[in-house]
């Protein structure tokens, strides 16, 4: 395993190995008793006293008590409770800048509990989805969203280690949601994305085919039997495909096109638009091993485009800056790799493979910085289907290579052994990707 994860910051709470980990039983409320006494001083041996008064002074505040000492009696108190919740909720509004009336306070800091409840979700429901039953939630944990409530079950003996654990990683999961959210509403990023469309809509697609508007069309592949690079590929009508079967080292592919006009020309484009989901920001934070959004999610805004040749891939970069023109906006170029017509692409990506032929870069016009990647119709399907280059590989191996499965999910809490399970979760990829 490979992290890239300093060690003093937010993740560090939920390492099992480390001084903040989850125990058997809850952290003891008693300042000077033995035990206490002589986790401190490991605290103190490790160099983590500091992070340690910070993460007190935090729990203290939000619980608004003034010691550890405090907190079994505030477990029994409803109404104190209560109280703690209302004022904790004013706290993080003015945190993260959120404003409106205490319900509207509510509910936006109830989406960052989604969030945090989507991260978890989104990796059961795909990179391990082999092993979802091992990792579900606690239902206690999937229930509760106030942010006081999950702070106190880390303190409260009457929960099992595993649901301790889960209530303090949501916490984390929540903050690192907060921030994401504070950032987008600093940046605009909604405007941005709509913007992005309008632009695209207005200035790049061709008029003649109406806003929405798609050609079906498939791509029909042979593929090596070895490295299941794609090795030839023909663009079918719906009619044309109907004439020919999938087969042993073949694949189908459907896309559905649009159309850029260039010298009077109409030339097809697959494209797919998206806006990173909270889930997949939060997800990218805790591989970079960074709090900080704006440090580590570069690329909010993002289009791939498929194209029949490397020319058009040419023809459609040409485009893209002649509409930013017309538009009335320079579109200036940035970190341009362009591994298409041969060469190993360069990524500090985990995960990612050398071996990946594209044309990727950032494009800077009208406020915005956008990331495009643009393949041919055979890079296209190396990206989807070649083994070792595959996207699902590169997703899997991210997510283990980095230590985010071994960090949300650690082996004692578990009792699932991540560090072997990778390849069993790339054969399954594999099999869905080849089985024909």
């Amino acid at each position: 395993m490979t992290s890239t994860r300093p060690k003093d910051n937010i993740f560090f709470l939920l390492e099992q190995g480390g001084p903040f980990a989850t125990l058997n039983e809850p952290p003891g409320h008693a300042p000077f008793s033995k035990p206490t006494r002589e986790w401190v001083r490991g605290l103190r041996d490790q160099g983590w006293t500091t992070r340690y008064r910070v993460l007190r002074n935090q729990v203290t505040e939000l619980l608004n008590v003034r010691g550890f000492e405090e907190i079994p009696a505030l477990l029994q108190n409803v109404a104190a409770r209560q109280a703690a919740s209302r004022r904790a909720y004013a706290l993080l509004a003015n945190m993260f800048g959120i404003e409106g009336n205490e319900r509207e306070i509510v509910t936006r800091v109830h989406t960052y509990s989604r969030t945090a409840d989507a991260v978890i979700n989104y990796l059961r429901g795909r990179v391990l989805s082999s092993y979802t039953s091992y990792i579900e939630m606690t239902n206690e944990i999937d229930s509760t969203k106030d942010p006081v409530e999950l702070l106190l079950i880390i303190f409260d003996r009457r929960y099992h280690k595993k649901a301790r654990f889960e209530a303090k990683r949501k916490l984390i999961l929540m903050s690192l949601a907060g921030s994401i959210d504070q950032r987008e509403r600093e940046t605009g990023i909604e405007q941005k994305f709509s913007q992005f469309l309008d632009f695209l809509n207005a200035h790049v697609w061709s008029h003649r085919l109406k806003i929405g508007e798609l050609d079906i069309a498939f791509l029909a592949s042979r593929h090596d039997p070895e490295s299941f690079a794609c090795r030839e590929v023909k663009v079918l009508s719906p009619a044309e495909r109907e004439t020919v079967k999938k087969g042993q080292g073949r694949k189908i592919t459907l896309i559905k096109r649009r159309r850029f006009k260039v010298n009077g020309r109409e030339i097809p484009i697959y494209v797919s638009i998206r806006k990173k989901p909270p889930e997949a920001r939060v997800l990218k934070l805790i591989r970079k091993g960074e709090e900080n959004p704006a440090v580590a999610v570069d690329d909010e805004l993002g289009l791939m485009a498929v194209v029949d040749s490397v020319m058009e891939v040419k023809l459609f970069q040409k485009h893209l800056t002649q509409s930013a023109s017309r538009a009335g906006t320079l579109m200036i170029l940035e970190e341009v790799s362009d591994t298409l017509a041969g060469g190993a692409y360069h990524s500090a990506s985990i995960g990612s493979s050398a071996n990946t032929p594209m044309l990727k870069f950032f494009a800077r016009m009208g406020g915005m910085r956008v990331e495009f990647i643009v393949h041919t119709n055979e890079s296209y399907l190396n990206y989807m289907f070649q083994r070792g280059v595959s996207h699902d590989e590169y997703e899997v191996k991210r997510i283990f290579d980095s230590g985010v499965v071994h960090l949300l999910f650690p082996t004692d809490i578990y009792h699932l052994d991540m560090s072997d399970k990778k390849d069993a979760v790339i054969r399954w990829f594999r099999n869905r990707i080849e089985d024909f």
